[in-house]
């Protein structure tokens, strides 16, 4: 009988969907909806004047309409200029983007009076308009209420921007975390490693060490039962990380014999620190597949952990012969690399470092991100 296990893709809903097609087109998106909005203020204001029962004679609403025309128009740059300005402060502090707000929403409505009451002056006839500041500075005000209708229109679809994007990110670590424990399990029992290690047992029990072969099976039940139990998505601890890969190397152990030889190099610090599950598991297994399996009298493998500032630094070196190319993630080796090099990408974005690097002998791979402590 044959198992076949299938990984199941998280299907994005139909309204992320369509807020990635927005994405892929943001900045034409923001100008159609730009034009949209002072075409519809154009129009509004236009039929307001068309309704009102003091309404205009058709000389003055004929001009009316070029007071619109700039009134439209002003508004349009003024709030593109806007947009570039929130591009600097828009990630700072509440406190400094409600102050920075503020300030240039009301430069912005002084500066578009400025130009709504010229228009009235120029093209109406109203040269009261511009003959008091104070009556610029009091309409100001006013003018204010609608930029600030457009900055917190602005403001809420980058922050539902960054909420989507969080999530089509969390979407995708929990995609990319269920495949690289789905390849692990296809590794772990693939014919080649149930072959080793049932045969290693088998030689065990020939030559009678039935307390080893024993412990060859317990250690193999039970790293099975938690690579099936394990949340893919799930954070543990650097010392629970360690006893998974205890059992792994346990069974490995059992296998290359006095081959392989373990250094541990753990930071007391570190054992409560929080790791992607089953992180480390693929580097190891290329260590032993490129460095260990081939050589006659085996390697060592190196696995070590430690706390720097804010950071979590993991590694894994062995003194095999090293990547060709320790810089360039390609095929081959690098297979298990990229993946977990991907899965960090996904998890920490920038706040993560994937570093892998010749030792001479060997290969050495740095993994660095924020630590996060246990509670």
């Amino acid at each position: 009988m044959t198992a076949t296990v299938t990984l199941v893709q998280p299907s994005p809903a139909p309204a992320v969907r369509s807020f990635g097609r927005l994405l892929r087109h943001r900045e034409a998106s923001f100008w159609a909806l730009q034009s949209l909005g002072w075409s519809a203020y154009f129009i509004a204001q236009y039929v307001s004047a068309l309704v009102n029962p003091d309404r205009m004679d058709p000389g003055e609403l004929s001009a009316y309409i070029y007071v619109l025309v700039v009134a439209a128009a002003t508004g349009f740059l003024l709030t593109s200029l806007l947009r570039y300005a929130y591009r600097r402060v828009r990630d700072r502090p509440p406190t400094v983007v409600v102050v920075t707000v503020l300030l240039l929403v009301y430069a912005a409505a002084l500066i578009w009076r400025l130009a709504i009451n010229g228009a009235y002056a120029g093209f109406m006839h109203h040269p009261e308009m511009l003959d008091s500041w104070a009556r610029i500075l009091a309409s100001a005000v006013i003018s204010t209420y609608l930029l600030l209708s457009w900055s917190a229109l602005y403001f809420g679809i980058y922050y539902y921007e960054s909420v989507q994007r969080e999530r089509e990110a969390t979407l995708r670590a929990r995609s990319l975390a269920q495949e690289a424990q789905v390849k692990m399990l296809r590794y772990q029992l693939n014919p080649h490693f149930l072959f080793n290690t049932l045969n290693a047992i088998s030689t065990l029990i020939l030559d009678k060490d039935t307390e080893r072969a024993n412990l060859a099976v317990t250690r193999l039940s039970a790293f099975l039962r938690h690579t099936l139990d394990q949340d893919p998505m799930k954070k543990v601890t650097l010392r629970q990380e360690m006893e998974a890969l205890d059992l792994y190397l346990g069974i490995e152990k059992l296998r290359f014999g006095p081959r392989l030889r373990l250094q541990f190099d753990i930071d007391p610090g570190a054992q409560t620190a929080l790791v992607p599950s089953l992180l480390l598991q693929p580097l190891i297994e290329n260590a032993l597949k490129y460095a260990i399996a081939p050589s006659e009298t085996g390697g060592t493998l190196n696995i070590g952990a430690r706390v720097i500032g804010q950071r979590l630094l993991l590694y894994v070196a062995d003194d095999g012969p090293g990547l060709a190319d320790a810089g360039r993630i390609g095929s081959g080796r690098g297979v298990g690399l990229r993946n977990t090099q991907e899965r960090l990408a996904v998890l920490y974005g920038d706040r993560a470092r994937f570093a892998p690097h010749n030792t001479s002998p060997g290969l050495r791979i740095d993994i660095e991100f924020p630590a996060e402590q246990a509670s």
